[in-house]
């Protein structure tokens, strides 16, 4: 048996059913994916599935607050860390010595399941970062970080308030700004806490 280096392999001979298949436990990996980043702040934890699923409902209400396209938003967000089922999730301390080619993972892993032309489109235009779009997609990607930061920071992590600032710095969009100024403002339970009338606490406890 020859071995032969992971960059000759080629799975496109397999039927594109199958090839589909692939890809779709390909995905499911980022489930089990974590976001490494916490490691540095202390607290919290995260998978890509996750952080993708939150940067794709950010996307898509960022879309509708620009009057953009919002189902070309959601798929940029949807697919922009789908290479990382195969390279990992890079933190930005990382990233100071490591490299990694994310569109070559990303080729890799749609050979052969007919995707590969639309999925690489969307890699490339937001890597590109020149359609409003993309860069909403960019905006939604900190802003899905920056909730579980102030989630953070409600529960008593000062150390995530230096987090947020930087990536209100990385922000590009007016609408990213507005939203980010919201999130910095509001209490992560006020939804739930303060959502019910006020009596409802009351009549838990069985009053009437």
């Amino acid at each position: 048996m020859t071995d032969k280096p992971a960059s000759t392999i080629d799975m496109s001979g397999r039927e594109r059913l199958t090839r589909m298949a692939d890809f779709l436990f390909e995905v499911s990996m980022l489930r089990r994916t974590p976001r490494t980043g916490y490691q540095f702040l202390g607290t919290g934890s995260e998978n890509v599935a996750e952080h993708s699923f939150g940067t794709a409902v950010i996307g898509y209400a960022l879309a509708h607050m620009a009057g953009a396209d919002a189902a070309k938003t959601v798929l940029l967000c949807l697919f922009h860390d789908i290479h990382e089922a195969r390279t990992g999730d890079f933190n930005y301390v990382n990233k100071l010595y490591n490299t990694h080619d994310a569109r070559r993972a990303l080729a890799d892993g749609l050979k052969g399941t007919g995707l590969s032309e639309p999925v690489l489109t969307l890699h490339d235009e937001l890597e590109d970062a020149q359609s409003l779009e993309s860069i909403l997609a960019q905006d939604a990607d900190q802003l899905d970080l920056m909730v579980n930061l102030k989630e953070a920071l409600d529960l008593g992590n000062t150390y995530a308030k230096k987090w947020l600032d930087c990536a209100v710095g990385r922000l590009r969009t007016p609408q990213g700004r507005e939203l980010a100024e919201a999130i910095m403002t509001t209490d992560h339970t006020d939804w739930w806490f303060l959502g019910p009338e006020a009596c409802w606490w009351e009549r838990k406890n069985g009053k009437v």
